[in-house]
């Protein structure tokens, strides 16, 4: 699994460089597989390259990830599959994962936080959510 340099800025790097694009995936993929036992993930880039860069405050935008879901036998399981969201806020990394239905959602910052997917609201952990937790702390040390 790649580990990123000391001077690593996460999102300018990936965003910038095609290659590096396929890293993160990797690296994401990788995570995944290991904080979500036994699945297997697959990570499709969704932020077009259009999209990709600076914005007018020369902040660079958010990266959003679609991790694929298959079992150990190689089966889909659509009802797994996450989308995750990179994005600075400040200096601070953050991130959003969830699944792609009407669960609830967690974002990540300093610390984790539920909410629900259609409101917005805080809300208390899924049964099924600590998993998700350890990949987002997981995701977290890699990146910054």
């Amino acid at each position: 699994m790649p580990s990123p340099d000391p001077e690593f800025q996460a999102l300018g790097r990936f965003a910038s460089e095609a290659s590096a694009n396929t890293d993160l995936c990797q690296l994401v993929a990788a995570a995944a597989d290991l904080c979500r036992k036994p699945w297997r993930h697959a990570v499709i880039w969704q932020t077009s390259e259009q999209s990709t860069g600076a914005n007018d405050a020369g902040e660079e935008l958010d990266c959003v990830l679609r991790l694929e879901v298959r079992s150990p036998e190689g089966e889909r399981l659509f009802e797994q599959d996450l989308e995750l969201e990179l994005y600075r806020s400040g200096r601070d990394l953050n991130l959003t994962l969830g699944w792609c239905d009407d669960r609830p959602l967690l974002w990540h910052g300093s610390h984790p936080v539920w909410m629900d997917a259609a409101t917005g609201q805080r809300c208390q952990a899924p049964l099924d959510g600590l998993p998700l937790e350890s990949l987002a702390r997981r995701l977290r040390a890699l990146l910054v």
